[in-house]
């Protein structure tokens, strides 16, 4: 009875080609280590041989191989999937035994299995990972880089020092925790919203965008100006209905701030577009209709806020004056909320359509398919 001791692996970087042989496989062992020393394939490529080595002792006709896959999971597992056709169409094993180091090489063994019956799977587990030697030696590999440091220990240090100095100036312990973790949980907003790697990017924009005269700068400014002031109207309209409940008043904020938001943000989209035309790369459809998306949705967001506003009794319904023309004559009209809120959507929604068809018309794109493109 022939054996086919077989070693998988899928992560590649072990061997291109199959390697097959006690000794082949043993040089494999020893390039492998001098390489990596850490690597834990090396374990798995030993332990392969020691169970050719015992099952030889038991005078059985064996034969160790080692088949690595490397790329992606298709890539790895089908030249897995060929190396291990190779070798039994070369030496015609009865049987294989697997042996892995890992849950991803273990995945592997159906590949082995549909082409041999594989009468065990040796996982190698390296005994030195569960010892504390190798939590000390994490923990120094932990300490040593520098990144890690400022971005763990400095921030659970700051946390610490601050507890007792709290504690010491309030009388709640509660109190002081909450501003703990409060504060430790905006650090780890920062750095993992990427807030701190844009803060350090921003001198250098405005830098290159003062000597390129980008026109976007100014209106930047502008918008974070028209901004605050939406915010402070809006908190001022908010503050008036403090006891018309919370709702209402958050509805009351947004129906006084849209106008002004909108108006941020349609200066900085604005600014951002001039200088796309005098760029040389061409305007985007996607910039062309941010214009127009802003004024659609700041449209849509004030037109509910009206809808409950007025369902609240705080505003009256929308009232249009009269005209007369000589002897054309127009009666005022007044839109209820309900009324309001439609004409509202369908202005939203017919500039959208605006700005697709002029985005189209100015890059010569076909009108379906900027509705289509994401």
């Amino acid at each position: 009875m022939s054996t086919l001791v077989v070693c998988v692996d899928r992560e590649g970087g072990l061997t291109d080609e199959p390697v097959v042989g006690w000794e082949a496989v043993r040089a494999l062992v020893t390039d492998v280590g001098i390489d990596d020393p850490s690597d834990s394939r090396v374990n798995s490529l030993l332990e392969a041989l020691k169970v050719a080595r015992d099952l030889r002792d038991e005078n059985e006709a064996v034969e160790v191989a080692v088949v690595s896959g490397s790329g992606d999971a298709v890539r790895a597992d089908r030249a897995v999937a060929r190396g291990v056709d190779e070798i039994v169409e070369r030496y015609d094993p009865e049987s294989a035994v697997v042996v892995v180091a890992s849950a991803e090489a273990e995945r592997l063994v159906p590949i082995v299995e549909s082409r041999l019956q594989v009468d065990a799977v040796d996982r190698v587990v390296v005994r030195q990972s569960h010892d504390i030697e190798s939590t000390y030696y994490l923990l120094k590999q932990f300490l040593a880089d520098e990144e890690l440091r400022s971005t763990v220990l400095v921030p659970v240090g700051a946390t610490l020092l601050a507890f007792p100095i709290l504690l010491f100036f309030v009388e709640s312990a509660a109190l002081a925790v909450a501003v703990m973790v409060a504060a430790l949980g905006v650090f780890l907003l920062y750095k993992g919203l990427g807030i701190d790697e844009f803060a350090a990017s921003v001198p250098g924009r405005l830098r290159e965008a003062f000597y390129s005269g980008q026109v976007s700068l100014v209106t930047y400014v502008v918008g974070a100006g028209l901004a605050a002031v939406g915010l402070f109207v809006g908190a001022i309209a908010a503050s008036d209905l403090a006891t018309a409940g919370a709702f209402l008043g958050a509805m009351q904020f947004v129906f006084a701030a849209v106008p002004w938001l909108a108006t941020a943000a349609l200066a900085a989209s604005t600014g951002r577009l001039i200088d796309e035309l005098l760029g040389d790369e061409g305007v985007r459809s996607a910039l062309l209709n941010l214009p127009f998306g802003v004024v659609a949705v700041g449209l849509v967001v004030r037109g509910f806020a009206a809808y409950f506003l007025e369902r609240g009794e705080i505003i009256g319904p929308a009232r249009a004056p009269g005209i007369s023309a000589g002897p054309v004559t127009v009666d005022p009209l007044a839109l209820g909320g309900l009324e309001r809120l439609v004409v509202f959507v369908f202005a939203s929604i017919a500039i959208s359509v605006a700005g697709v068809v002029v985005a189209s018309y100015l890059t010569g794109r076909d009108v379906a398919a900027e509705f289509q493109s994401p």
